[in-house]
């Protein structure tokens, strides 16, 4: 579990809900790496959300030091810093969001703040990258998915799994950049390689 810094970072403005998981519009930066930051709104997202599955597929706890960001690979541990107040503290990025106005990242609060995150730890590899497109019970249906990705001019595979869904994988990419591109296209969510050989 990731401990903070100083003390919670304390978010002491007006209270907010999570924002509504729409499309992104930020661009991924293709410089992402310890050391690289950001500056934009902390935005809070909590009690609604405890328990619920996030889009790394961890169950979100709100006593946890975990967070949302739009396109940085989950695991990836940034360092967040209260602009109005100077606090610090460490998260963890299991989920995806916001996707409101310049809001750059949400995390527990509540309210929302000016922040400046920065990379302490890059999570996987981020120039071999694959993007889940979707799940399905019927395997007609996602051979269909497969076959219109492929029609795209992009890898993909069926992968099947222990829960009886079948996923489809398209890539690897080579970088951030281009895996963001297929998922503004496609959805879907957002992955480093697997170490062992795809099951396919």
């Amino acid at each position: 579990m990731i401990r903070p810094r100083d003390s919670v970072l304390v978010l002491c403005l007006t209270a907010v809900a999570c924002s509504a998981r729409t499309p992104p519009v930020a661009e991924p930066a293709a410089d992402a790496a310890p050391g690289w930051s950001e500056t934009g709104v902390a935005s809070w997202y909590g009690e609604p959300f405890h328990g619920r599955r996030t889009a790394s597929g961890e169950t979100y706890d709100m006593e946890e030091m975990t967070a949302a960001h739009q396109w940085l690979p989950f695991q990836t541990i940034v360092q967040v810093e209260n602009l109005d107040n100077g606090r610090r503290t460490e998260v963890r990025i299991t989920d995806r969001g916001p996707f409101v106005d310049d809001r750059i990242i949400d995390l527990f609060g509540p309210g929302t703040a000016n922040v400046r995150i920065t990379i302490l730890e890059m999570a996987g590899d981020p120039s071999c990258l694959e993007l889940q497109v979707g799940a399905f019970r019927e395997r007609s249906n996602a051979a269909a998915l497969r076959r219109e990705l492929e029609q795209a001019g992009l890898e993909a595979r069926e992968q099947p799994g222990t829960d009886g869904l079948r996923r489809v994988i398209a890539g690897p990419f080579g970088t951030l950049a281009s895996a963001e591109a297929a998922r503004r296209q496609f959805g879907g969510l957002l992955f480093p390689c697997p170490t062992d050989p795809p099951i396919r």
